[in-house]
């Protein structure tokens, strides 16, 4: 039998976006590696991706819709026809209408796929159907609103910048776990004699690139980079040239924020040394081109966005952004070349609709009224396992007058307590249009393979939902491949020059960034807005962590072999894992009472949750990491990490607080 290979994206949240090359035989993927003229992934894949046919052609896809036929939460369903389904759900949905308004739906779905069509192929439905919007803000929006406070709307820096640096800081990102391909270019950098700074709240994977090793208290990055600024300007080591030019704002700064903030304050509050922090200005200011890559978790507490804000600030004061190799790159900036709005299409809302933040689903689910939610619609996403406040969510997920359906590749926590599943599509089995947050290369893809059983895209069960319904818009009978003709037809600065035959046979092609991108920035005022007059704080400043009530800050940390809960369904990486470790200093186990390789129950107000314990000298005292999201039917009790974090949203952007949590630690 031939063999041919095509052309293909990874579809998971990473900021990579890795271009694959997918081997079929017989309309069945035999191997997954990947493309070695993907201009940033240059054919590397991580370990998760590497056997990802494993995952498409896994045992436990699903391949036909379900009916629930046991208590919810049982995974007991038997098989049904698609025209059943179909029949079920839309016959709910307009006797819920009919009875306590549309709003009474909710969709829940969030980043299982990044391509643009597939992911948001739900909101025109929605919308036009007049259900509750969600807030989708599980991630790092609250990075999103520190950058913006400062940088308005400017790009994020080009990842290839880092090859002209002279010192590299990943602050607050475990790269080799959720941005492996940039430590490409960091170990580049490195070899040209770059100095790597690598600052975190344990020592990560990441710390084996770093020449040095700077550990954190848990939410204390504002008051280190508060402390680096004051060192900055007291030792006279501040761009003031660059500052007069393009910067609003610092004498206000200096005056209000940074001259009152002492080095012994930001060693109380970090646990560094006021003599290390002032070296670590020292260097930071002396280096000719400094760049911070900026990590997402240190967002997940309730000052992450102005944590972010006051991180950003860094390279204004020592004007790195005019030096080749400088700056920060918290995320690029692709969103503007695509018309997004075309796939979304808000304009099918007839008024706008209430909205509930998906990081309070179990509030919304279990206290919410004027009308209660009564259907929840599930699509990529894992909201049993991945939402925080477990209890709270598999409670609400439990009520049955709560309609469900959950479509999906696998019988997920979720999954186990829908009334309907139905059976979705793998990124190899539907066409998609993606875009990277962590480069500047868009990719198309088209099918490998035929569908797996009966699964369908979700641009497909959309267009049956709306037949179903009874909507008539022409927009609802558009294939996935009409639709990305049509994004592509629309002119876009960014894709201005790109090559589109490259483009439509599957390769990777970079967008065309403007060549003053880092001077130019798109602010109100064009400048770096340390003094922003329009967000409700106008001055970054520290803003305090939730201090919570128990000795042990929780880290929900990443991991290298699942993705949130992505990847549980592979039975070699859950080996190579080992199990669901809480992780602990030795010194903190002695005063415990507690053994390696025991099971410990980590506890707080919210809940309890079985682990198995590590001892590791590279987690510090009064902090216990827990790494990936596992699903239920894999975790040593009934419960895994999220039924430990909280509800609590971040300061600005809505975003989650999964970090910012406290635990007790005792023998199960």
């Amino acid at each position: 039998m031939a063999t041919e290979v095509k052309r293909s994206v990874c579809p998971y949240d990473c900021p990579d976006t890795c271009g694959l090359l997918v081997e079929v035989v017989d309309g069945r993927a035999v191997k997954v590696g990947g493309d070695p003229e993907h201009p940033f992934t240059r054919g590397f894949l991580c370990n998760k991706m590497n056997r990802y046919a494993d995952t498409v052609h896994s045992p436990g896809r699903l391949k036909t819709p379900l009916l629930r036929t046991g208590p919810k939460g049982t995974a007991q369903f038997r098989p049904i026809s698609w025209e059943e389904a179909l029949a079920r759900i839309s016959t709910r949905w307009k006797q819920i209408v009919a009875d306590s308004g549309a709003e009474a739906i909710l969709p829940y779905s969030y980043a299982g796929t990044m391509g643009l069509v597939q992911r948001n192929a739900g909101h025109p439905f929605f919308h036009r159907l007049g259900a509750s919007r969600l807030d989708r803000t599980i991630c790092s929006p609250a990075k999103d609103a520190g950058w913006k406070a400062l940088m308005g709307e400017t790009p994020g820096l080009h990842p290839d910048e880092v090859l002209e640096s002279d010192l590299v800081i990943l602050w607050g990102i475990n790269a080799a776990a959720t941005n492996v391909h940039f430590l490409h270019n960091v170990r580049e950098a490195k070899r040209r004699g770059a100095k790597v700074w690598v600052i975190d709240t344990y020592e990560t994977p990441t710390a084996e690139i770093g020449d040095r090793l700077f550990l954190v208290s848990p939410g204390s990055d504002g008051a280190l980079a508060l402390a680096m600024m004051r060192s900055l300007a007291a030792e006279n080591l501040v761009d003031r040239n660059f500052l007069a030019n393009h910067v609003q704002g610092f004498e206000e700064f200096w005056n209000e924020v940074l001259s009152g903030f002492s080095l012994e304050e930001a060693a109380r509050l970090t646990g560094l040394s006021a003599k290390t922090i002032r070296q670590m200005a020292l260097d930071y200011g002396k280096a000719r081109a400094p760049f911070i890559r900026l990590g997402s978790g240190l967002s997940r507490y309730t000052n992450g966005a102005m944590t972010c804000r006051t991180i950003v600030c860094l390279p204004a004061l020592v004007g790195a952004w005019a030096k080749k190799g400088g700056g920060l790159l918290a995320g690029t900036s692709s969103g503007g070349a695509f018309s997004i709005g075309e796939i979304t299409r808000e304009d099918f809302m007839a008024a706008p609709t209430r909205i509930i933040n998906m990081n309070q689903l179990g509030l919304a689910l279990t206290q919410m009224d004027n009308p209660p939610v009564l259907s929840l619609y599930v699509y990529h996403s894992n909201p049993a396992a991945v939402a925080p406040d477990q209890n709270q969510v598999l409670k609400g997920l439990s009520r049955e007058d709560l309609f469900t359906v959950v479509h999906e590749r696998f019988l997920t926590d979720t999954a186990a307590y829908a009334d309907i599943v139905l059976p979705a599509t793998s990124s190899l089995e539907h066409s998609d249009l993606y875009r990277a947050y962590g480069t500047y290369c868009i990719q198309r893809a088209r099918p490998a393979i035929p569908p797996v059983g009966e699964s369908k895209s979700n641009r497909e069960v959309f267009g049956l939902l709306a037949e179903a319904m009874g909507f008539s818009d022409p927009f609802f009978r558009q294939s996935a491949d009409e639709l990305i003709e049509h994004l592509l037809s629309l002119p876009a600065s960014l894709r201005n020059g790109i090559d589109r035959s490259a483009l439509d046979s599957g390769k990777a092609v970079e967008l065309a960034i403007a060549s003053d991108y880092k001077i130019r920035f798109l602010t109100e005022s064009g400048r770096i807005e340390l003094l922003n007059p329009r967000v409700r704080e106008n001055l970054p400043r520290y803003l305090p962590r939730n201090e919570g009530g128990f000795p042990f800050r929780l880290m929900t940390a990443p991991n290298r072999y699942c993705l949130n809960s992505s990847f549980r369904e592979r039975d070699d990486l859950r080996q190579r894992d080992g199990a669901m470790y809480l992780r602990m200093n030795p010194t903190d186990a002695k005063a415990k009472g507690l053994h390696d390789g025991e099971r410990v129950a980590a506890f707080n107000d919210l809940g309890e949750v079985t682990f198995l314990l590590r001892l590791t000298a590279k987690v510090p005292q009064s902090v216990v990491v827990a790494e990936g999201i596992w699903w239920l039917a894999h975790c040593p009790g009934d419960r895994s990490v999220n039924a430990l974090t909280s509800q609590r949203l971040t300061d600005d952007g809505g975003g989650s607080t999964f970090y910012d949590n406290t635990v007790d630690v005792r023998r199960a």
